[in-house]
């Protein structure tokens, strides 16, 4: 996943990538990305595959990367 290694490279520890579990109907999404200033990415409910989930996510943080120009 080469975004999600280079937004970690660049970031190094101050950006949290965060796969959640959906308990009580409390989470809306089973992948984020943050940085200091908030979420970056969120992702679907729910995937197919934990290979979809980290997929989509890696797609959410290119998308952010280039929108920046990072």
């Amino acid at each position: 996943m080469p975004s999600s290694a280079a937004w970690i490279q660049h970031w190094h520890q101050r950006y949290v990538l965060a796969p959640f579990w959906k308990q009580n109907d409390m989470i809306s999404a089973f992948v984020r990305a943050y940085d200091l200033g908030g979420t970056v990415y969120e992702g679907e409910d729910s995937y197919p595959s934990l290979e979809a989930a980290l997929l989509d996510l890696e797609a959410g943080i290119k998308a952010y990367l280039d929108e920046n120009g990072i």
